[in-house]
């Protein structure tokens, strides 16, 4: 029941549900310890909302905005109960009494200081919200930033603000219970004395030196350092915050281009989530902005999505336009009609360019590019199950999706029968559980299924502990964890360390990545990778979620995947490893196949998993393995030839691309040059008879 009510009132936890349930429930009881009247009922109501209301802020609780809209906000819970407050003074006789005059010329002037100190903070923010914000590009060094206000000035400042009436509130309540009015006018006048402070405290930001460059300055700085940088390749990306991963993505392809990088992001909300990267990244909300940049460097623009903001760029005609997407999937996405505005697409193998073909929505075969897919480089080529190691078993079901569809995810229907059949193997295998990270958010029958799923692997490795069969290194172990602890605090260290910029405009001056730590946080973790393997026995069953270690790392120690129809599958198959999908819709071997191209060279399941036994026998002896050719066939179709590598097939691509857009730049060059020198000769040519017409010729007209 619990679950539930979290889950209608979208809080995160349990304690969360608990203040707003304390929250909601306290303004009642204010009104009738005001009512009774009660000042030590009263008391203890205000403390409860009070509490609740600072928890669920501090926590960014979901209901906070849902009050808000429902004319409930921040403002209106404090006026309600100073009201309260009020009343309560009325009925303990005290409306004659100068704290009852004194209570209202406060609350008055309280919310008189509500409005200055609201427009100063909107005023400073509005100020300091950059026209176009910059990771990695110099920007100190041309124009003078600011620093940001201190944090504890404008973070949750309209809470803070009204918090300082609680100054009064104990000093009135006090008052009422004492029969004493000088303890009130203390706490009145201690709480207008820190309104005006904190109202002071934000003029300076508003003035002077304290207030950034004008958006005219700022765009002047840009361009001065892109016609330093020059850059010659743009990936471009539009899109909600939840959309980063798409551009994260293809971060490292390129910090690896022969040609010069520059990334270009249109959301703010896009670059606060973008992960780090060397490469420059320029933030341009402004379409008429991004128009006004000078990009006339750029010879190709890659694009990750496709978005109306893509318009602003693709009007550029001294470049070229590829786009590349964020996958290579048999999803209607990847056949877009969209994709007729761009110069080129490029796909991951053969079967992007079937997919086009297939669906002739106006691509043309010429206009598509085979570049494999760069970021499938760190999945490593199976060489066999190592000797003196028992095989590892990964099973990676995807989540239930928001169709209910029962083809989304074999976890419902066929996640333990997979599980079991694994944990009993024999020979054994070892069995590593990664769900999706979304699984059971719409489906409480999948997030019921992950439990039980979770419940066995976890059995079974404490089983698997306990037979003298399985001994385990607890020196190597034990070293391992102490690596791993160290590490972490390490990489906590520079985490911390590369976090303490104030604001946009702040993180725009100081936005140039520290080379030297960020080599240093990607050996961490490469490390961190390898001490977390070796902290538990290599036969020990396990469930492993989080961010880390990544999926592509589990892919990396098992020598079999398990899955559903995603992703997933065709990235595992990058490693050449078997792998086995579940038909969990049941619609028979032969359409599964013929619908999902990734599943042609995979063992396919039922949902009663019974044909697992052909997946293990293709691992235990890769000899006999009989859809190992048609792991490697389909791998090329999907993926493109593994030589030349990914990446220098889409450096190749990029710099074809290059050339082709400087060959029409040049081309253009000289149309218009031609049609300058011609101009100019038929200038030339009327010249002399206009000066003669001038010296009172006629020139033959009129003669005769």
């Amino acid at each position: 029941m619990i679950s539930t009510a979290i889950r209608v009132a979208r809080v995160g936890s349990a304690a969360e549900l608990a203040a707003a349930v304390l929250m909601v429930a306290g303004f009642p009881a204010l009104m009738l310890a005001a009512l009774v009247p009660s000042v030590p009922a009263f008391a203890a109501a205000a403390a409860v909302t009070y509490l609740a209301d600072h928890y669920l802020h501090r926590k960014g609780s979901y209901l906070i905005n849902r009050l808000g809209k429902v004319r409930a906000g921040l403002s209106i819970r404090f006026l309600i109960r100073q009201l309260l407050l009020v009343l309560l003074l009325a009925r303990l006789s005290l409306a004659d009494n100068l704290i009852y005059y004194g209570a209202i010329a406060c609350f008055i002037a309280f919310y008189g200081l509500q409005a200055p100190h609201g427009a100063l903070v909107q005023l400073i923010r509005n100020r300091r919200r950059m026209p176009v914000a910059t990771r990695n590009v110099d920007l100190k060094s041309r124009i003078r930033i600011p620093d940001a206000p201190p944090r504890r000035l404008l973070h949750r400042s309209a809470e803070k603000m009204l918090h300082l009436d609680l100054a009064a509130v104990v000093g009135i309540l006090l008052a009422a219970q004492l029969k004493s009015s000088l303890i009130g006018f203390a706490g009145i006048g201690l709480t207008v004395a820190l309104a005006t402070l904190y109202v002071l405290a934000l003029v300076p930001f508003v003035r002077g030196r304290k207030i950034p460059p004008n958006a005219e300055r700022v765009l002047a700085a840009v361009d001065d350092w892109l016609g330093e940088y020059r850059p010659e390749t743009v990936l471009y990306f539009s899109g909600s915050k939840d959309s980063a991963y798409q551009v994260n993505m293809w971060l490292d392809t390129m910090e690896k281009l022969d040609s010069k990088p520059l990334i270009i992001l249109r959301e703010r909300a896009i670059l606060n989530n973008l992960a780090p990267t060397t490469v420059p990244v320029i933030c341009v909300p402004g379409g008429v902005h991004l128009m006004n940049l000078d990009l006339s460097t750029v010879r190709v623009a890659l694009y990750a999505a496709n978005v109306g903001k893509n318009i602003h760029l693709l009007r550029v005609p001294t470049m070229k336009h590829v786009f590349i997407g964020h996958g290579d999937s048999d999803k209607l996405a990847s056949v877009n009609p969209f994709s007729k505005v761009y110069d080129e697409v490029w796909t991951a193998g053969r079967a992007g360019r079937d997919r086009y073909a297939i669906a002739d929505v106006g691509v043309r075969d010429e206009d598509i590019v085979e570049v494999g897919r760069p970021q499938l480089a760190p999945i490593q080529t199976w060489q066999g199950v190592p000797e003196g190691r028992i095989p590892t078993v990964l099973y990676a079901p995807t989540w239930e999706g928001w169709d209910g569809n029962p083809g989304n995810t074999s976890l419902v229907l066929a996640g333990e029968n997979i599980v079991r059949k694994l944990v009993a193997a024999d020979p054994p295998v070892r069995v590593l559980y990664k769900p999706h990270p979304f699984t059971g958010t719409v489906s409480k029958e999948a997030g019921a299924a992950h439990q039980r799923v979770t419940a066995l692997v976890r059995k079974a490795a404490a089983e698997r502990a306990m037979d003298p069969r399985f001994v385990a290194d607890t020196a190597a172990q034990a070293q391992a964890k102490a690596e791993l602890n160290r590490i972490e605090a390490r990489l906590a260290q520079l985490s911390g360390a590369g976090n303490d910029r104030g604001d946009e405009a702040e993180a725009t001056r100081d936005g140039l990545i520290d080379i030297a730590r960020h080599e240093e946080v990607a050996r961490l973790r490469a490390e961190w990778n390898d001490a977390y393997w070796r902290s538990f026995p290599s036969w020990e069953h396990g469930v492993i979620t989080g961010a880390e270690p990544r999926l592509y790392d589990c892919f990396n120690v098992s020598d079999a995947m398990v899955s559903d129809i995603s992703s997933v599958v065709s990235d595992f198959i990058a490693s050449g490893k078997p792998y086995a999908v579940t038909d969990s819709a049941e619609v028979g071997v032969e359409e599964f196949k013929r619908n999902n191209t990734a599943v042609r060279a995979a063992v396919i399941l039922s949902n009663s998993a019974k044909e697992l036994g052909e997946l293990l026998d293709a691992v235990r002896d890769p000899a006999a393995d009989p859809l190992a050719e048609d792991r490697k066939e389909l791998k090329q179709y999907l993926l493109g030839p593994d030589e030349p590598t990914s990446l220098e097939q889409f450096n190749t691509a990029v710099g074809n691309l290059a050339l082709k857009a400087e060959t029409r730049n040049v081309g253009q060059q000289s149309r218009d040059a031609a049609a300058l020198a011609e101009a100019e000769a038929e200038l030339a040519n009327a010249v002399p008879g206009q000066r003669v017409s001038t010296a009172g010729d006629t020139d033959g007209v009129g003669t005769g």
